[in-house]
């Protein structure tokens, strides 16, 4: 059911706001507050709103600052103002601060605001797939978590005929669309996280850097300092979203776990820790593994890929199943010169070294997360009635 808040201070005006949204509609709860602009984020506490309708704004600066930090702390409220006569100056100001409409108390007008950001928040049909979300750690620096995610998101992209977005949430120093793209990102994660009350499916696509028609990476904010205005909720918002228009969406998280990247990892189907076979690799991955387990993310989720694995290594890889009490779901093979030319270059390693043994490799994981287990298992069944 559609939640809807009425604001205002006006008992007969807010009466009226409720006719023309509910009428007979039972699919619609509005709820009226006889109160101003200063018990808007009461409001949305106590009741968790889709929609806010103001009907208490005067067209000073400070109700603007009020509301764009309404926008920034409840990403899920939409917001309309009603106001009569209002400035061209005041309109954009208003939609900058995430206002979703401007408008005058008319019926056919505020229906229509209503309906159209009613169609973005109904849920996607259960006949929609949701999109699978991949999750790449770093055990240790330098582990090559980011080459791994970008590389697999091209190849599931070129290879497997999917939507792939890359999210990438190493919000300190990220640099994942330098590995695919030589293209300067237009909005980056941050921009993102302002507007997250504008999100929708064609403002994330325009966000981001396309590498290949179905492959689209997010960046990292290009500045550090501005890594603090993404909050948890931001990051959850988005990955709803991304799942909803996406087949893959995977996301490289960094190796710093913090109150926004738990809350990426709620959304991981699979998390891939990455590692390689020296002792400080091995030692920072159980202590990852006994930290992700230790926040309730079941053992089955979290899969090892060992990278630039040498069989010839001091270290076997047996032994390190044994130490981290967990099988390897993939091993990398070390292909140095063909990897430093891909990073160097900002050019997916398939592009420049189709038959390179890392490519077979990641062409090989992009076909186990594209093939349907049920499917295999009916194909055998069948198989097995066609011969009895």
């Amino acid at each position: 059911m559609l939640k809807i808040a009425v604001i205002s201070p006006n008992k007969a005006r807010m009466e009226e706001i409720r006719q023309i949204l509910q009428g007979g509609d039972f699919s619609r709860q509005v709820l009226l507050f006889k109160d101003g602009l200063d018990q808007l984020a009461l409001v949305a506490d106590k009741e968790h709103p889709d929609i806010v309708i103001l009907d208490v704004i005067s067209h000073g600066t400070e109700e603007l600052l009020t509301l764009e930090q309404f926008g920034q702390h409840y990403p899920g409220s939409a917001m309309i103002i009603l106001c009569e006569n209002a400035s061209s100056e005041f309109l954009v100001a208003a939609i900058r601060t995430g206002v979703k409409d401007v408008l005058p108390l008319e019926a056919v007008a505020l229906q229509e605001a209503v309906r159209r950001i009613e169609s973005k928040l109904k849920p996607v049909s259960t006949s929609q797939k949701m999109g699978k979300v991949i999750a790449f750690m770093a055990s240790k620096g330098g582990s090559g978590a980011t080459f791994l995610a970008c590389n697999l998101g091209y190849i599931l992209a070129a290879t497997r005929d999917v939507k792939v977005a890359l999210l990438d949430l190493n919000l300190q120093f990220g640099d994942a669309a330098l590995f695919v793209s030589d293209s300067v990102p237009s909005n980056t994660l941050s921009d993102v996280a302002s507007n997250i009350s504008r999100l929708d499916a064609s403002f994330l696509a325009s966000s981001m850097v396309q590498v290949l028609p179905n492959y689209g990476v997010l960046a990292a904010p290009e500045d550090a300092e501005r890594s603090v205005e993404i909050k948890p909720e931001h990051i959850e918002v988005l990955i709803r979203l991304a799942k909803s228009q996406y087949d893959f969406v995977i996301m490289d998280i960094g190796r710093t776990l913090s109150a926004t990247s738990v809350k990426a990892l709620d959304h991981a189907d699979m998390i891939f820790v990455v590692l390689q076979e020296t002792l400080p690799f091995i030692r920072d991955s159980k202590r990852l593994i006994h930290t992700l387990q230790s926040l309730g993310y079941a053992k089955d989720k979290i899969h090892l890929i060992l990278n630039r694995y040498d069989k010839g290594g001091d270290i076997q890889l047996d032994d390190i199943e044994e130490t981290l009490g967990m099988k390897m779901f993939k091993t990398i093979p070390n292909s140095y010169e063909a990897v430093s030319a891909s990073v160097n270059q900002g050019v997916p390693i398939m592009k420049i070294y189709k038959h390179n043994s890392v490519t077979k490799v990641l062409q090989e994981v992009a076909k186990n997360l594209t093939t349907d287990p049920k499917a295999k298992s009916s194909s055998w069944l069948d198989s097995l009635f066609q011969h009895a």
